[in-house]
């Protein structure tokens, strides 16, 4: 989630398009909510880690 999160911002950025910036701002930061939970040992998803 994080790896798309950085490529939308990477399209967006080169491309100009608002939109995909923005998703891939959403998705960086929610992929390392879920990275850093499933880190401390909390279940994300019913699984004991997340990567």
């Amino acid at each position: 989630m994080i790896v798309l999160g950085i490529i939308l911002l990477v399209i967006g950025f080169v491309a100009g398009i608002s939109i995909l910036w923005t998703i891939g701002i959403i998705l960086v930061a929610v992929g390392a909510i879920l990275w850093i939970m499933g880190a401390v040992g909390h279940q994300v998803g019913g699984r004991r880690h997340y990567w």
